[in-house]
Parts: structure tokens; sequence; C-alpha cells
């Protein structure tokens, strides 16, 4: 079986701004997400590691290279099929501000019947990260493979490979640097790990 290991991007400051990411340039680590993100690469370190793969955001990018630093012999491979979702019109705005639209309600509560304007639909961005997730599994068979992605991305594939309504979707926790393991074959799909943030939680207890 191949195993996958869906990572979440550390932390960055944007969030502080109270405004949807997306795919705005610079948003890079702050430091502690820069920390967070060695705890995870040391973490990673002595596990054996066939492909890195991460979408090209500056965030998620800066995540990959701290565990890729510890394994030097692999390069980082761009994935665009398992970059963040494309939201359009909403990106850049106040979050505070996007949940006084309709829509808003649709993706919390119905995300299967949700489209951005200018942007995805959930559904269309679940299919495109599965079907991704199934490509790495046949080229990499019985290998182990790293994604570095955005939390929703990283919940919408959680959910199908639960078995889950992609309605459900987000029940599903994925804290920044998170790791998420999941063992694929030709069988039924196990879940390994969800959410794992020990590497985080040690890292703070030392640093408190």
């Amino acid at each position: 079986m191949t195993t996958i290991l869906l990572i979440r991007h550390a932390v960055n400051d944007f969030v502080k701004t109270g405004k949807l990411a997306g795919w705005t340039p610079g948003v890079h680590l702050n430091d502690e997400g820069k920390a967070q993100a060695e705890a995870l690469g040391q973490r990673l370190a002595h596990m054996p590691i066939d492909h890195i793969y991460a979408s090209p955001l500056e965030r998620t990018m800066e995540t990959a290279q701290a565990i890729q630093r510890h394994h030097p012999h692999l390069h980082i491979q761009e994935n665009l099929q398992l970059a963040e979702v494309q939201y359009g019109d909403w990106e850049g705005e106040k979050i505070a501000d996007l949940r006084q639209r309709k829509m808003w309600q649709v993706v919390q509560e119905y995300p299967s019947r949700a489209g951005f304007p200018k942007g995805e639909t959930m559904r269309a961005v679940q299919v495109r990260a599965v079907n991704e997730i199934e490509r790495l599994v046949q080229d990499h068979p019985n290998q182990t493979v790293i994604v570095v992605s955005h939390a929703d991305i990283i919940k919408m594939v959680m959910a199908h490979y639960l078995g889950m309504h992609l309605d459900n979707f987000q029940r599903i926790v994925i804290s920044p640097a998170s790791i998420n393991t999941l063992m694929l074959g030709h069988s039924r799909p196990f879940i390994v790990t969800m959410n794992d943030i020990a590497h985080v939680l040690m890292m703070e207890k030392k640093t408190n």
C-alpha cells in the first residue's frame, strides 16, 4: 500500500487580518509557523520518504522546505491539483463581511451545493483533490508520499476516505502543521492518523 501524509502548512500572520487568504500572494510563515515547520521536519527526519509534493503557495512551500531539509536527496514537486481552493471574488475579503452573505451558510452547512463567485464549487474541489491522491497512489505504489496542502483540501480528502458526505466535511478539524496519514491500495482505505500535532505540542511545551 501507498502511505500518504497529508500535512497542513504551518501558521502565518494573515489570519490576524481577518481576511480570507486563498491565493493571495506573499502569505509567508511567521516566527511561530517557522518553529512549527521545523518541529515537523525534525519529527519526520528519520522517516523513509520517497516523494514530497506541495501546493505552490508560499506558506505550503516553506513548510515543505522544512521537511525537505532533512531529506536533501528529494526535491519538492509543486502540485496544483492539491493547491488551495479557488475562492474567486471572496479572496481577500473580510471574513466578518463574508459571514453576512447567504452563500456563507451554504458553505458551512451544505458545501456540496456551494460555489464561489468566479471560483470553484466545493464538489469540484473535492473531485480534483481525490483524483490527484488516487493518481499519486497509482504512480507511487508501496511508497511514502508527503503532500503539503491546505485545511479545506485535506478535510475534503479525509472526508472522502472516511466515507463521509461532503456536507459533513466541516466537522473535521485540521490544525496547522498537522499530520494526517492515509494508507491506500487496492483494498479499502485506512486512516492511520488525523490531526496529529504531537510535535507542535512538544515544541510549545519546551518554549513555555
